[in-house]
């Protein structure tokens, strides 16, 4: 198995995060994603990975 074969076991997405949001925002927010060639859900991922480094608290 290679590094690459690695790293994307340990990165598989195995949960789920429902949240409720006003349809307008989600809708902007979604276009906005497309209009940056993203997705809803890798920004949505990129701020929780940020938020907890920034965060972060000793073990």
């Amino acid at each position: 198995m290679g590094a690459k074969e690695n790293t994307k076991k340990k990165s598989k997405k195995d949960s789920q995060l429902v949240i409720r949001i006003n349809g307008e925002e989600r809708n902007r927010f979604v276009e906005l994603c497309d209009e940056l060639d993203s997705s809803a859900a890798r920004e949505i991922r990129s701020f929780i990975r940020g938020f907890l480094q920034k965060n972060k608290r000793p073990d």
